[in-house]
């Protein structure tokens, strides 16, 4: 470690989510791909990781992510109501801990 923070903290997700038997799936927008991109980084992370989807347009969260019209409608694509409908939807899709 001693490099890029974001891959630091990667490889510190990876030995406790191996060491819990967790799995990892990801739902990323603004960020672009940044955060799947850090946890691929690190060998091993295919033990952990199970997918990601990088769901820009509010179109991609409703379909890929199942992210409830109304919630986007009331909050805005970037909420903390929708970051979690993301999540939930992703953990789902992917069959994640």
């Amino acid at each position: 470690m001693g490099g890029d923070p974001l891959v630091d903290l990667a490889a510190r997700l990876q030995a406790a989510c191996l060491a819990a038997g967790a799995t990892v799936a990801l739902a990323e927008s603004c960020t672009g791909g940044m955060v799947a991109a850090a946890l691929t980084e690190i060998a091993g992370s295919s033990n952990y990781v199970r997918g990601a989807v990088v769901s820009y347009s509010n179109d991609a969260k409703r379909d890929l992510l199942g992210v409830d019209a109304a919630v986007l409608a009331a909050h805005g694509a970037v909420s903390a109501q929708v970051a979690r409908s993301m999540a939930l939807g992703a953990r789902e899709r992917f069959g994640a801990t």
